[in-house]
């Protein structure tokens, strides 16, 4: 499985999630790995838990960025996405921000409405620049 399919595997299992806000994420993960026979992948189980464990701080950063919207207001595929591209951003050092973003919007492309790809774009790339300010301080 190479890194695109992965991601895209994480993406699915942060979009299952969504819907399953009170189950745990260990059985969430464990079950759709079987049903879609998700291969045993270490970036696929670290990012899906990474994701999970940080959502808050991921989702302060999407909600600074994204100027008028709240999180709570954004698509879940959206949001699965941003959160996925975002941590990868802040966690993923051997993942380069920009190959980040640009996965994002693929994904965006195949899973999400037309519109939200812009949406997507100027959400990451700000905070892409307040990731990257930051190292540099």
């Amino acid at each position: 499985m190479n890194r695109r399919e992965a991601r895209e595997a994480v993406f699915e299992l942060l979009f299952e999630t969504e819907f399953k806000q009170d189950e745990e994420r260990e059985g969430i993960f464990n079950l759709s790995t079987v049903n879609r026979e998700i291969e045993e992948d270490d970036y696929i189980k670290t990012t899906y838990f990474g994701v999970c464990a940080h959502t808050e701080e991921l989702d302060a950063l999407i909600g600074k960025h994204a100027r008028g919207w709240k999180t709570t207001r954004i698509s879940r595929v959206s949001r699965s996405i941003l959160r996925l591209s975002i941590y990868e951003m802040l966690y993923c050092k051997d993942i380069p921000v920009n190959v980040s973003i640009n996965e994002a919007i693929e994904l965006s492309k195949k899973f999400d409405e037309e519109s939200a790809k812009a949406f997507i774009n100027g959400i990451l790339n700000s905070a892409k620049n307040e990731i990257e300010g930051n190292a540099n301080a």
